[in-house]
């Protein structure tokens, strides 16, 4: 599921390759993993992902 896809690494890592950090694939649903831990990931539905990052950028 998860192999050959692009990670992101989110913009709170310092950046360097071996930073423990989210990672996020986004291609036709979201896959979201711990970079210390590649091979658990949680899937989202592209609707699901929109909703739940919509929810984290409303205003409190």
């Amino acid at each position: 599921m998860a192999q050959g896809r692009t990670w992101r690494k989110s913009t709170y890592s310092d950046g360097t390759v071996n930073s423990d950090c989210v990672e996020v694939s986004l291609a036709h649903n979201a896959l979201v993993r711990d970079s210390k831990n590649v091979d658990a990931v949680l899937a989202f539905s592209a609707q699901a992902w929109q909703a739940l990052v919509g929810q984290v950028k409303a205003p409190s």
